[in-house]
């Protein structure tokens, strides 16, 4: 992958960005569509989208969300500990002994998440999981008027981390889940930048998908597409204690995820694996027998009807801090999706039968 590429994924999923505080990871989005775009729009919901021929036909939508998992600050009480809720679904196990950042108006303020030590737990209590309720952040000061000098109630949080290389082909992070659907529809606008593709394709980072399919579904309803591709993640099962037999067969380094379902246009979703075969693109088969919990959901059933395909990326250990994928899958979906986008064509039809 080209260093620059790499250096705006980095840029990207470091910048925090979780569901309802998208702001400052988009105005990233929209400054590198800027470069490759014919224009650039942005919405009261905080959607970007990069359109590339806007007159032409069909109207493609590629749509990947930028935001990701959080929480928010709640209340504090009188010694300047800090007590939150989830945004998007967490897993309380591992929210404890993590270090976090509070995105306030003075900046970026570290804080640890604490609960009571195991040395004086009941036996009942170390054998359950904490409440969130029961867990705290401490930002290192002694008061509640202290802590209201640097934080207010409803600022955001994130896990603190960066993107690291995991050995030599895959890559850990936060956030990957899903600002690398957003990376993606980048960088495919970055690859037909200098082509004539007749379709009109719409880039799309959508916003607050992980508390209920919210920016996708607005931004499909403006953007009326005939056709609407979503990038998401979607989980592996090449480690310890994964039920293939409940879950499917998916793995890191084996290829982008194509889907079967419901939620999937018939001929789209034959047309991206045609694609895949004929060019040699790596990729590897879900079944997907009703909704997909994606932004595809609501793209699908916008106005009329869409014609929809989902692609995913294998990530392991989502909704964490340590989500890791891989990049030759990450090289993969951009080519993949490169190729859709030029080949589809005005008199194309979607209709399944």
């Amino acid at each position: 992958m080209r260093k620059e590429s790499l250096e705006f994924l980095r840029k990207l999923v470091e910048n925090p960005s979780p569901s309802g505080f998208e702001q400052s990871a988009q105005r990233i989005i929209k400054k590198e569509m800027e470069k490759f775009a014919d224009e650039v729009k942005s919405d009261l919901h905080g959607n970007v989208i990069g359109i590339k021929n806007p007159r032409g036909r069909p109207r493609l939508m590629l749509a990947g969300h930028c935001d990701e998992i959080g929480f928010m600050v709640k209340y504090i009480d009188e010694h300047g500990f800090i007590f939150f809720s989830t945004i998007g679904g967490i897993d309380s196990h591992i929210v404890p002994g993590q270090r976090v950042q509070i995105h306030s108006k003075k900046g970026s303020i570290l804080g640890v998440v604490g609960r009571k030590p195991i040395h004086v737990m009941e036996e009942e209590e170390k054998k359950r999981v904490a409440k969130i309720s029961e867990q705290w952040i401490d930002i290192g000061v002694d008061s509640k008027k202290e802590a209201e000098k640097l934080i207010s109630i409803g600022d955001a949080i994130t896990f603190s981390g960066r993107m690291e290389r995991l050995g030599e082909n895959l890559a850990v992070s936060r956030g990957f889940d899903d600002k690398i659907g957003s990376f993606v529809v980048c960088e495919v606008l970055k690859n037909i930048a200098h082509e004539s593709p007749q379709a009109a394709i719409f880039a799309t980072s959508t916003v607050q998908e992980e508390i209920g399919l919210r920016g996708a579904k607005t931004s499909a309803y403006r953007i009326n597409p005939d056709v609407g591709i979503a990038v998401d993640v979607d989980i592996a099962t090449d480690f310890p204690g994964m039920e293939k037999k409940k879950t499917g067969e998916i793995s890191l380094g084996k290829g982008v995820i194509l889907h079967k379902g419901a939620n999937i246009n018939p001929k789209v979703g034959e047309l991206l694996i045609q694609i895949a075969e004929e060019e040699n693109i790596l990729y590897q088969l879900k079944g997907s027998p009703g909704g997909t919990g994606t932004d595809a959901n609501v793209i699908q059933l916008t106005r009329a009807g869409v014609a929809t395909g989902l692609v995913s990326i294998p990530a392991r250990y989502i909704h964490t801090p340590v989500e890791v994928i891989s990049l030759k899958d990450l090289e993969n979906t951009i080519q993949l999706l490169t190729i859709f986008a030029l080949r589809i064509k005005s008199e194309m039809n979607f209709i399944p039968w």
